[in-house]
Order: C-alpha cells, then structure tokens, then sequence
C-alpha cells in the first residue's frame, strides 16, 4: 500500500465509533401552540420554536441550514482534533439560495468556515470537509441531490 493510502486508511481507523452511536430510527414531535406557530422537540427533549411569521421563532428552513453547518461543524472540527490540531476559534456562516417559486427548496448552499489554532493546515481542512461531504455528514447526504454545496474556508492568525 502507498504511504498516502496507508495513512488513510489509519485514519478511517481512528474514525471508528464516530457515528455508531446514532440511533438508527430519530424522532420528535411537533405541537401546535397558537397561530403558525409550533414547538418541536426531539426524543431526548431540545427545543425549538417554529413560526412562519418570524416573530417568535425560526422558519423551518433556517433550521434546516443550521442543521447542516452543525453536522458539517461537527465533522470537521472532529476530524481537525484527531489530527492533532489545537483550534483556538471554529465559525460557521452559511448562506443558502432558495427557489424562487414553491417549493421553494435551497437551489445552492455556500458555506464559509473561519477558523485558527496551531498545526491547522489548509491540507487537513481539505480533508477534513472532504470526509464530512463524501462519508459523514448525514444532513448533507438527506438533502437534495441536485443541490449545489460550496464549502470555502479561511485559516485565521
């Protein structure tokens, strides 16, 4: 085996364990309180507000878009840690391009990452986001498949 290859695969390894302590069925629920407003709530208890009017919570689709930065976020800081980088700041924005007409579902993604901290180089933030989008990040892979996601980042100090 090459040495890019063994190192891969060393690093699969290492991976192990990551996701298997997903439940493999999720579920919450969905109430309606007054209005078009709705709280939800996940099976271990989190909440969050819903209201199409934006007044009292978010819309759906902005949690939609945070949910995928959190799984993309998740995945690469991660991933940045097992390969020995100490980061001393990680930020998400996100920005998705919606249709124009119903269903309005996200044409394009873009999200830019912002981070800093030692031994971070912009090959294993590569690689990092390129395990998250090919292998890990379970949001990404229930979006559409037609959907285009750009994923920019930036190493800070």
């Amino acid at each position: 085996m090459e040495e890019s290859g063994k190192a891969d695969a060393e690093f699969e390894e290492s991976l192990k364990g990551y996701k298997e302590r997903v439940p493999r069925i999720t579920k919450g629920t969905l109430t309606w309180e007054k209005d078009l407003i709705f709280v939800g709530r996940t099976q271990r208890g989190y909440e969050i507000d819903f209201d199409a009017k934006v007044e009292w919570g978010c819309i759906p689709t902005e949690s939609l878009l945070l949910s995928l930065a959190g799984c993309i976020g998740i995945d690469v800081v991660s991933f940045l840690q097992r390969m020995r980088c100490r980061l001393r700041g990680f930020r998400i924005e996100i920005e998705g391009e919606r249709n124009p007409t119903p269903p309005q579902y996200f044409k394009a993604v873009r999200v830019a990452i912002h981070l800093s901290g030692d031994g971070v180089t912009e090959k294993k933030v590569e690689r990092a986001v390129s395990l998250s989008q090919r292998k890990y990040c379970s949001v990404y892979h229930s979006l559409r498949k037609d959907m285009k996601v750009t994923v920019d980042y930036r190493i800070e100090g």
